[in-house]
């Protein structure tokens, strides 16, 4: 059976000399409606595989609970790349980064408060050990040595960056081994981290997106023979909140890209096809200020969001094929898309007068963070009483990472960890008003030390310099809306609220979803979650996956936490909008 072999010369499969050419395709980033296409069109440009992540914080969302199904069935992802005649490297964690929800970590973790992740912390490590049993178990079948695509899997990811303890990483490598994972094992750091981040007698490669034979010659002097491999070799930018739309010029990237094949490297396009983090999956960066990433994960990818074939597709088709077959197959027309359209949204349920049927109020002295609460995605909603009448300092000591402050239901000031905002002044109309907090989850940390990012209230609530006590804390996860009693919208709604429309179609397909003139929120199709939008920008649409529709009627909810449009109304495009580029 073919097994990869890495020689000093470089990597053989089945006896033949192979040279990678991969893609990353993000299995959890893509509707599986859609996951033959992207393997289809990534074998049309060329490619011999395909990388993929795994996010734990998805596969295990609590200690007890597993899943591998539906959208995050990836034997039945791994299937299909082989019957594209695919390879797959294989990218696990624990850790991934990713631009992900806490680079893929799941938030139970920080409900021991002192935990130390990615660390040899034996809480820590029984839980990725419990992981991976559980993950790698039924993809035994997948690996090389037992006929499958899987070629390779890496160890944690970009770990020189964060800690270098090579002690970590061989323990991981020994649990991968004693699970079951007897193909290749192989590091990815970027240059400068190389040194830090290997692992004596596991392939170690390198994470660039420039400067392309300068940290091939980095890895070279790291690792004198072996294999030469970009295992992120960066052809785009992912998007934050309040930012540009970063785009990457194709005939530059397409050079870039011939400066390494030139070389006789390995390569994995990163990404070849990005896609979207939908629902709440977002991560977020914190480098002294708190920056979330948009729900389109587009990258300025080969394929783009919606899987159709950009310039940079074609550019980079025709440099691969100077050192590799190239399938003769014309490159796959734009697929059809729906619009335009309008979709008025004619019935509504404010969510204060909802709370029952989205979440249980918990009764302490202090506010409960997400992870006290056993949440780890959408809103919590803190209350407690106002003793007095007149002006209010309300202080919050951390704020994770959007408040919006009520009084008796009425909007008086937003609170943003982005902006560094912890006070605002509002004056109380009565004794005994409810004082309401409706913090949102925005994204938690993908990398470095800020990992550890626990969400909602952290610390000390003050009113006029003493601390508050006797709170109600409320989960709003927003998992599921099947609750929430929709009635006909009457006028003007006060406060965060669901609105609702139907619109009927005669077929199915693909579309985009602008909101011209909300604020802010998220956006559900058919009980899907697409994800947020902010007017913020830049993204200014969200993906609408075909499969997520049907023939007939189909219902959009849109829970806009501002002042919603005054039509009412939502628009599908046949083309998205994520904003403007940089000059």
């Amino acid at each position: 059976m073919p097994v990869l072999q890495i020689h000093d010369e470089g990597f053989t499969l089945d006896g033949q000399p192979l040279r990678i050419i991969s893609g990353g395709l993000h299995y959890f980033r893509v509707h599986p409606g859609h996951w033959a296409d992207r393997l289809r069109k990534a074998r049309l440009m060329g490619l011999n595989t395909v990388e993929t992540y795994v996010p734990w914080n998805l596969h295990q969302p609590r200690p007890d609970e597993f899943r591998l199904d539906a959208g995050l069935d990836l034997p039945a992802f791994l299937d299909l790349a082989a019957a594209e005649g695919l390879h797959v490297l294989l990218r696990p964690g624990p850790y991934i980064c990713a631009e992900w929800e806490g680079g893929g970590l799941p938030s139970w973790l920080l409900a021991d408060p002192d935990i130390l992740l990615r660390s040899q912390d034996p809480r820590y490590l029984a839980a990725v050990e419990d992981f991976f049993e559980r993950l790698l178990t039924p993809l035994r079948r997948h690996l090389s040595t037992n006929g499958g695509p899987v070629l390779a899997v890496q160890v944690e990811n970009e770990f020189g960056a964060y800690d270098g303890d090579t002690a970590h990483l061989a323990h991981l490598a020994a649990t991968l081994r004693r699970c079951g994972v007897d193909v290749p094992l192989f590091t990815c750091d970027q240059p400068g981290d190389v040194v830090r981040g290997a692992l004596p007698g596991t392939l170690a490669t390198a994470n660039f997106g420039s400067r392309s034979a300068q940290g091939l010659a980095t890895l070279r002097a790291h690792q004198s023979t072996g294999p030469l491999m970009s295992t992120e070799f960066w052809i785009g930018w992912f998007d934050r909140w309040g930012g540009h739309h970063v785009v990457r010029d194709p005939a530059q990237a397409a050079e870039e890209l011939d400066t390494v094949l030139a070389t006789g490297a390995s390569v994995n396009l990163y990404m070849f096809h990005g896609g979207t983090s939908f629902g709440f999956t977002n991560g977020a960066n914190d480098k002294h200020t708190y920056r979330p990433t948009v729900t389109s994960y587009d990258y300025d990818a080969p394929l783009d969001e919606a899987g159709d074939p950009t310039e940079k597709y074609e550019a980079f088709r025709q440099v691969i094929a100077k050192y590799a077959p190239v399938p003769a197959e014309p490159v796959p027309a734009r697929a059809p898309k729906i619009g335009p359209l309008t979709v008025e949204l004619t019935s509504c349920a404010p969510l204060f007068a909802n709370l029952p049927a989205l979440g249980e109020a918990v009764r302490a002295e202090r506010p409960l963070t997400m992870e006290q609460l056993g949440q780890d995605f959408g809103f919590v909603l803190y209350e407690t009483v106002l003793p007095a009448a007149g002006p209010v300092l309300l202080e919050a000591e951390t704020v994770r990472d959007r408040a919006q402050v009520f009084v008796d239901g009425q909007p008086v000031g937003v609170l943003e960890r982005e902006r560094h905002e912890r006070a605002i002044a509002f004056t109380a109309p009565r004794a005994g008003a409810v004082l309401s907090l409706l913090v949102e989850n925005q994204g938690r940390v993908n990398y470095g030390p800020g990992i550890h990012d626990r969400k909602g209230l952290l610390g000390r609530v003050l009113l006029d310099g003493a601390e508050a006590a006797g709170w109600t804390s409320r989960p709003l996860p927003l998992s599921s809306l099947d609750a929430l009693p929709f009635t006909e919208d009457a006028g003007t709604r006060v406060g965060p609220a669901f609105h609702r429309g139907t619109v009927r179609l005669a077929e199915a397909g693909d579309t985009f979803v602008h909101l011209p003139g909300w604020t802010k929120g998220n956006v559900w199709v058919n009980g899907f979650h697409l994800g947020r939008y902010w007017s913020r920008g830049p993204q200014r649409s969200l993906f609408l996956p075909g499969p997520v529709l049907r023939p007939g009627a189909n219902e959009i909810t849109v829970l806009e936490l501002h002042a919603a449009h005054r039509a009412r109304s939502v628009e599908l495009r046949e083309h998205a909008d994520l904003g403007p580029t940089e000059e």
